[in-house]
């Protein structure tokens, strides 16, 4: 006999007032209904009163969709953006960017408790640069809708696959946002117009990349489209017809090397357009200076930097210490990071290769740089955290860790371990403003023994 289903309970679109108490990890304001439910509400601020509809429902909490603002938060502000609210690169604009941060640092500080058990023992001050024309990396997604007027280029709405045109971004660098018209309409003019996804943009010291995907072959009408585009805004165009190693340029045909510099410290490091770097450059430039202050790093200290990436942090690191390891994931970043090595005259830095993921490392496997111990350790994981080599700590045996993240659920789970497990105190902590207007929290903490 077959079972029948539970039918789901209609949803009621009924609007609906409600005061919102605190911000969630997403940006949402948090509220509770007349019933108690939690109800998280898209553009709500804390202190503020607000009508909402309902848009989706679970059995313990509700999400809605702010309708209107009756009793707004007096650190509402207007939003820059006329497609906010829409777009989904951008989720805080309506709240004054001071009130960003320190919602980002309220939230980091109740991850340590909630999930970590721990506290650090001071705070800096957040650190802080431009809130606006700070984004010299982005995917923009691209699609050829008739009944819209064509081609539309644009970030992707919140919750939807659906694209939200745009003519400028103002979060893009300004010489990025300025060129939108001109790329919408160079992609609208290609025979595969219905065939281009996305454009991956990465401004680098020296030069402004697009990567245009493409599903289909372009025809050389289409290719002397685009060069055209390249020479009259004086960016690099590249072409991935297929996967990432299908990715190759189109004019110039050999451009020069992206790079950029880090003039205190004397070094540049070399990318490629594919290549993951820290989105807003001036903050990466103070991260990097104060990381390495933070580490206190004197010329006999050996240095462990793991998920080193290109070398973004190893390659200042190895103009202070006696001697700098670098570890990676990714084979490729690996290769860079050691061209960067040989670029800068640095032999007092080796790289590796090592899978920081698995909690069975040998040095057989992996070198022996595992069985190695090390004066202080610098991490900038991704957002998983970097539990598996949070484990190993005691191996390793620092005197001080500095911990860059852009997960804060995963900081404090690996600030418990360190702490409560391998004897570290957490003595300072704090948020850095990579991603103005987003919810994405950047911080750093420092452990020593």
């Amino acid at each position: 006999m077959a079972r029948r289903r539970r039918q789901r309970k209609k949803l009621d679109l009924t609007p609906q007032e409600i005061t919102i108490d605190s911000l969630a990890h997403d940006g949402r304001g948090v509220g509770r209904d007349a019933e108690g439910k939690v109800v998280f509400v898209d553009y709500a601020l804390p202190e503020e009163k607000v009508r909402f509809v309902p848009v989706m429902h679970r059995k313990s909490y509700l999400f809605g969709s702010t309708i209107e603002v009756l009793e707004p938060s007096p650190h509402r502000v207007e939003p820059r953006c006329e497609v906010f609210g829409q777009c989904g690169g951008c989720v805080l604009q309506h709240l004054d960017p001071d009130k960003q941060i320190e919602y980002k640092q309220q939230q980091l500080l109740e991850n340590f408790k909630k999930i970590g058990g721990v506290e650090p023992e001071s705070w800096f001050d957040p650190m802080t640069s431009k809130h606006w024309g700070y984004r010299r990396r982005a995917r923009l997604g691209a699609k050829f809708v008739p009944k819209k007027g064509g081609m539309i280029v644009g970030f992707r709405e919140r919750n939807s696959s659906y694209i939200q045109p745009t003519s400028k971004c103002d979060v893009l660098y300004p010489e990025v946002s300025d060129l939108l018209p001109d790329l919408r309409e160079t992609l609208e003019k290609t025979s595969c117009n219905d065939k281009i996804p996305q454009v991956e943009i990465s401004v680098a010291d020296n030069a402004t990349v697009m990567i245009v995907r493409h599903l289909e072959t372009f025809l050389q009408t289409d290719l002397d489209l685009l060069t055209e585009f390249a020479k009259r805004n004086d960016v690099v165009v590249f072409l991935q017809p297929g996967n990432l190693k299908s990715v190759h340029p189109l004019y110039p045909e050999n451009p020069d090397p992206l790079f950029y510099d880090f003039k205190e410290f004397d070094v540049r490091v070399e990318f490629l357009p594919t290549d993951f770097i820290q989105v807003n450059g001036d903050i990466n430039d103070a991260l990097v200076s104060r990381a390495i202050e933070l580490l206190d790093i004197n010329q006999d200290d050996r240095v462990l930097d793991l998920f080193c990436g290109v070398g973004n942090f190893t390659l200042p690191l190895a103009r202070k210490a006696r001697e700098v390891v670098g570890v990676e994931g990714d084979q490729a970043l690996v290769n860079r990071a050691i061209h960067n090595k040989k670029l800068n005259n640095l032999e007092t830095v080796d790289f590796f290769f090592g899978d920081l993921f698995k909690e069975d490392m040998t040095a057989d496997s992996h070198g022996e740089w595992l069985q190695q111990g090390f004066d202080k350790v610098l991490l900038d994981p991704p957002r998983s955290g970097a539990a598996e080599m949070v484990r190993r700590m005691p191996q390793f045996d620092p005197s001080k860790i500095v911990y860059v993240s852009c997960g804060p659920a995963t900081l404090a789970r690996d600030a418990g371990v360190l702490v409560n497990e391998h004897g570290y105190r957490m003595t300072h902590a704090g948020v850095i403003d990579m991603f103005p207007h987003t919810a994405h929290v950047e911080s750093i903490a420092v452990f020593e023994k």
